[in-house]
């Protein structure tokens, strides 16, 4: 079970529903989306918008190629690298089931995008590093009670998680995103243009939540797991499957969707149920640690290594 998705760990932050405001900005962005306008409004100023992504830098990480990855770095606010003479270990956690970000590799040790992006963190800051996968559950303790130093496990950046620990500068930023089939080409995700479409999710996420509220005049169906999910919309029992944007992407990269489906209209961010971004956890005033992460995360983006790193992750981009 997919414990630290980012939709369902959200989806229990979320008191009292969704207010009439939010209601009124996720339709506008859902517009927005279904037209290709990027999305300024819903992240800071200086992140473009992940489906007008800025060209990363020029290097072998790329072939020097326009690649569409990502970026959440201000080039103009450089980080200083901190005095880390005093670090002489860094102890990584991070998840056991939640590909394509952490899971078991086929030799058993932790494997996955983020696994991979602390080796090169570890790297640029020239400190040895360990890695354990943990439960979900029993990270942030052990980072509380100093049996781990840093968690990189995909916990979305809320009001409730600043409040145990302390993150990094966001490396991704979750989003919702639609998959139809490829036959069944739907031209756009207006939500007047989606009155009456059968539209899945698994039950009890943030994606659930979001679509009954914003497509009200659709057929919403839940269903239990993501596997049953993705097997309704293979065989036509439902037209499209709103879900996290990262998991569907993997999806569609890999064997298990056949090449059945494409992703429709654009991504969807809502901060407030799909959370800030994603940064690197670390114990609540260790400043030291979490701002030789944000130096050394700005290094990789400069070099075109975090490019480098996604493009082999994300050759479909989730954005």
């Amino acid at each position: 079970m997919q414990t630290n998705c980012p939709s369902t760990f959200i989806s229990r932050e979320i008191e009292g529903g969704i207010s009439s405001r939010l209601r009124k900005r996720a339709r506008r962005w859902a517009v927005q989306a279904a037209t290709g306008f990027a999305l300024a409004a819903a992240i800071p100023a200086y992140a473009q918008a992940p489906n007008t992504p800025p060209k990363p830098p020029q290097s072998a990480a790329t072939g020097g190629s326009s690649a569409a990855v990502p970026s959440f770095w201000d080039p103009r606010r450089r980080p200083e690298k901190p005095d880390t003479t005093r670090v002489t270990l860094i102890r990584f956690v991070t998840e056991v089931d939640y590909p394509p970000f952490d899971y078991a590799g086929a030799d058993g040790n932790p494997a996955g995008f983020n696994v991979d992006l602390a080796r090169l963190i570890c790297d640029e800051l020239k400190i040895p590093c360990t890695m354990q996968m943990r439960r979900f559950d029993t990270m942030v303790d052990s980072l509380n009670d100093n049996r781990s130093d840093a968690v990189i496990a995909s916990i979305a950046v809320t009001a409730e998680t600043r409040q145990r620990v302390d993150f990094s500068d966001p490396y991704y930023r979750p989003a919702g995103r639609f998959v139809g089939r490829k036959q069944a080409v739907i031209a756009n995700t207006y939500p007047e243009q989606l009155e009456g479409r059968k539209i899945g999710v698994v039950q009890g996420t943030s994606h659930d939540e979001y679509a009954r509220t914003i497509f009200t005049e659709a057929d919403v169906r839940r269903y239990a797991t993501t596997d049953l999910l993705r097997a309704a919309l293979k065989s036509g029992e439902i037209d499209l499957i709103f879900s996290d944007a990262f998991a569907s992407a993997f999806w569609l990269n890999g064997t298990e969707s056949g090449g059945c489906c494409v992703f429709v209209g654009g991504p969807l961010l809502e901060s407030r149920l799909f959370g800030e971004g994603v940064g690197i956890a670390v114990k609540r005033g260790n400043d030291t640690l979490r701002n030789a992460f944000n130096w050394a995360l700005f290094r990789l983006w400069e070099k075109g290594k975090f490019a480098e790193l996604w493009l082999r992750y994300f050759p479909v981009s989730p954005y």
